[in-house]
């Protein structure tokens, strides 16, 4: 019978992350000799070395990416009978890592921090703004809890939850062709120039998707500066002309002059769903429904009237 301590285990999962000695000590609050020391003690109880010390930066060896896969499996299952202890209680307590896009973080986050400050005061929010992609990465490494972005995303590793659903807005410059008009089809969108964001965001994917336009039309149109933020790409519309496309929350808190910028497509069904993402393995349910019910309270009422609504896939 194997003699493991859940702290070996939390020392053998920081060095994986760190991939160095005294890195994965501090971040474990531990002196580097106590933490190299009870590496050494379990690799001697399992009888193989679970690192190649001789790489800089270290790397696990084949057995040990092995091992540390499972000590990360039985870590979680652990932590899941903190979770049951807190539901049980009724506690709403300890820190919430979240990824969040950028394009929902704008419109969500303030009226959402606002609301577990108030209720739930005695829950941290970590939260970083990260593009989809990065955001699964960091689900799958535990560096994150859950994520916030637009789904649904098709990975069976995923676990989703729709939250709400919001309709796309087009911002317009003053001089733009279609001004003047109330709503706007994709023929009036391309008599100027369209800014978008950058590569890798799934709202620039959407807003081509809607408009069913190759990447090689859109450079075509006078396409010549991709930003990642929504605040950028409107203040240079303001600036240099053109339009771009906004998600309704954002474009919703607009200041009064500008909103008289925003138009709707004609065909005013389509749009993009929003829900939390979180791995099988994430044990805090009772958390997960909490903020689940916090977003849905946050949102503004013409958004959570959507429910509608032909969505949009990246």
């Amino acid at each position: 019978m194997l003699n493991i301590s859940l702290i070996q285990i939390q020392y053998l999962i920081a060095l994986d992350e760190h991939r160095n000695f005294i890195k994965a000590a501090e971040a474990s609050f531990v002196t580097q000799p106590t933490l190299s020391m009870q590496i050494k003690k379990l690799e001697e109880e399992l009888g193989v070395v679970l690192f190649d010390r001789s790489k800089q930066p270290i790397e696990p060896t084949a057995i040990g990416r092995e091992i540390i896969a499972q000590a990360k499996q039985i870590y979680r299952e652990t932590a899941h009978i903190e979770d049951i202890l807190k539901s049980f209680t009724g506690e709403v307590s300890g820190t919430l890592k979240i990824g969040v896009l950028p394009t929902i973080s704008n419109s969500l986050l303030p009226k959402l921090i606002s609301l577990v400050s108030k209720n739930y005061p005695d829950l941290k929010l970590h939260i970083k703004e990260e593009l989809t992609a990065n955001i699964i990465q960091e689900l799958h490494e535990d560096k994150l809890d859950v994520g916030i972005v637009s789904t649904p995303l098709h990975d069976s590793s995923i676990i989703e939850r729709p939250l709400y659903n919001e309709k796309f807005r087009l911002y317009l410059n003053s001089s733009h062709p279609a001004y003047d008009k109330k709503s706007l089809d994709v023929e009036d969108l391309l008599m100027d120039k369209i800014w978008l964001l950058s590569e890798g965001n799934c709202f620039r994917t959407q807003t081509i998707n809607l408009c069913k336009l190759p990447e090689e039309k859109l450079n075509h149109l006078g396409l010549v500066y991709e930003s990642g933020s929504m605040h950028t790409l409107k203040k240079i519309v303001d600036m240099e002309g053109g339009a771009t496309i906004m998600p309704e929350w954002e474009a919703g808190q607009l200041d009064d002059e500008s909103l008289n910028n925003l138009r709707a497509f004609k065909e005013d069904g389509a749009g993009r769903q929003v829900g939390l993402i979180y791995t099988k393995y994430y044990a805090k349910e009772g958390i997960i429904n909490i903020l689940e019910q916090l977003i849905k309270k946050a949102l503004p009422l013409y958004v959570a009237e959507n429910t509608n609504l032909e969505i949009v896939e990246m």
